[in-house]
């Protein structure tokens, strides 16, 4: 995967980056997961096994690296203004005749609400469907009110309910899905998410 066009990247937008972790971005990892523990807990997956814990960082730099090598994911540093911010995962990757992958991500609580997430999502789709991808899919709990604002906001279609699809904070929990098809945007989802922000500041500048 190394030579690949796919990885390693790094993809921007403002102020938002999406790239390869680094060594360097360990002591802000670990700041901000202490900081977004409880935040982060309803949403993040789990395994359903007692003796497994999360990785350490460099457990989980070197395993996702790996995987990326492999053409098995895409796992990006979500890097805001220059500081590490969360993550962003392409995985899952199916070619051949279906060209489909899914799409996870995470935020610092103190970067919430900003903005960020759908453009850090529109820079991944983007990249993953000019190189050969025909469709994103994203999975998300019923209850994730701020992620289904980011689906809704970058127009992924529902497609309906998963019952007790990932396990997420000890138990099996459903998910509703979300897909995306390259022809969706042929212009780019970046371009097409930038363009609707356009609109919607220009009609809310008219009432």
């Amino acid at each position: 995967m190394g030579s690949s066009p796919l990885w390693p990247v790094e993809l921007s937008h403002g102020e938002v980056l999406l790239r390869p972790h680094v060594r360097g971005d360990r002591r802000a990892y670990k700041e901000v997961r202490a900081a977004n523990v409880q935040w982060l807990r309803p949403w993040e997956a789990t395994v359903p096994d007692p003796l497994w814990s999360r990785p350490d960082f460099a457990e989980m730099r070197r395993l996702s690296q790996a995987s990326a090598r492999q053409g098995r994911s895409l796992p990006f540093a979500i890097d805001i203004g220059g500081r590490f911010r969360g993550q962003l995962t392409v995985s899952g990757f199916e070619w051949g005749s279906l060209a489909s992958a899914h799409l996870g991500y995470w935020i610092d609580r103190r970067e919430a609400g900003r903005g960020h997430v759908p453009l850090a999502v529109a820079l991944a789709v983007d990249h993953c469907f000019a190189h050969g991808l025909h469709r994103m899919e994203i999975a998300i709990r019923p209850e994730n009110a701020a992620s289904l604002r980011v689906v809704e906001k970058l127009g992924f279609r529902r497609e309906g309910l998963r019952e007790r699809y990932m396990h997420i904070d000890g138990d099996w929990r459903d998910h509703l899905v979300f897909s995306l098809l390259s022809e969706d945007v042929p212009f780019g989802l970046l371009a097409w998410y930038l363009r609707q922000r356009r609109w919607e500041d220009a009609e809310e500048a008219e009432h």
